[in-house]
């Protein structure tokens, strides 16, 4: 069977130690399109040799920033064919501004299987703890398998986020090149959905599509530059749903709304008269 909830939710997936340097920090800058401009100073901060500025969604990355393989989905309870496998959501907290190197443990288990009928979710939580035990961020991701659902296990909850009914506060575009997903996958993710046209095609895309993790982290460099004014202490949790696929290439757009600590957004592709790209995107100021 290839999920069997009575297995897999609550399944510790163990625990890795890793650690990071300016190298990697900067490397994952770029690949989100930071410093874009070599004339613009703020922006080049992103890739200071000794301290470069370290967004929180750079925690995606930090524990398999050196894999050199494919990720396979192969859990207690759950093993299904990683073509039929899409990022579904991405969620991080950060509990302090994340430095520029170090090294640190991340413990993770499945926290739910949800049995959408022609498909399921799976939904991991982890929690990354630095040298001392301290917390330095908490994840929460789920994977969406088409055609894998109908195993019997509960739908799970609505987690749709209800934007205001008004023009947006912020609207920012954010180019995303043509070699942008080669790039990101120097960061550890070597599905080949995203750099080999055979297998995109197989999943069922013209060509290979940008890593939904790229786009998360695009956007929040986007609107930490131009909302926080580059500050990325100042974020301190972004969650979303991956709403839609981009091809490098193309451009987002952002549109915010400001509500209280927080900034409700939708990205959408321009190219493809504004398709949803990211949904359900919160903002959570520090």
């Amino acid at each position: 069977m290839p999920i069997d909830p009575s297995v897999a939710v609550g399944a510790d997936l163990g625990e890795v130690t890793f650690s990071w340097t300016s190298r990697e920090v900067a490397l994952y800058n770029l690949a989100v399109g930071g410093a874009h401009d070599p004339m613009d100073t703020v922006g080049l901060q992103y890739v200071h040799d000794a301290e470069p500025k370290v967004l929180p969604s750079f925690a995606t990355v930090a524990a398999t920033f050196h894999a050199t393989e494919a990720p396979k989905v192969e859990f207690p309870g759950v093993d299904i064919d990683l073509a039929k496998v899409v990022h579904g959501a991405q969620q991080v907290r950060v509990h302090r501004p994340l430095p520029a190197s170090g090294t640190a443990t991340t413990r993770t288990r499945i926290a739910e299987v949800q049995d959408k009928g022609s498909a399921a979710v799976v939904i991991q939580e982890s929690v990354t703890v630095d040298e001392a035990g301290e917390p330095l961020w908490t994840a929460r991701s789920s994977i969406f398998a088409k055609g894998e659902g109908g195993f019997g296990g509960d739908r799970g909850t609505s987690t749709k986020v209800v934007l205001p009914d008004r023009a947006a506060d912020h609207e920012i575009l954010v180019p995303t090149q043509p070699g942008q997903a080669l790039l990101y996958r120097l960061c550890g993710d070597r599905n080949p959905l995203h750099s080999d046209p055979a297998f995109a095609a197989a999943a069922g895309f013209p060509r290979p599509i940008l890593h939904g993790l790229c786009t998360y982290g695009s956007v929040a460099r986007a609107v930490v530059d131009e909302v926080f004014g580059g500050d990325t202490a100042a974020l301190a949790e972004y969650g979303v749903s991956f709403a839609g696929v981009v091809f490098p290439g193309e451009t987002l757009r952002v549109r915010a709304w400001e509500d209280g600590d927080r900034l409700l957004a939708a990205t959408t592709v321009v190219d493809r008269d504004d398709a949803p790209a990211l949904g359900n995107v919160v903002f959570t100021r520090s």
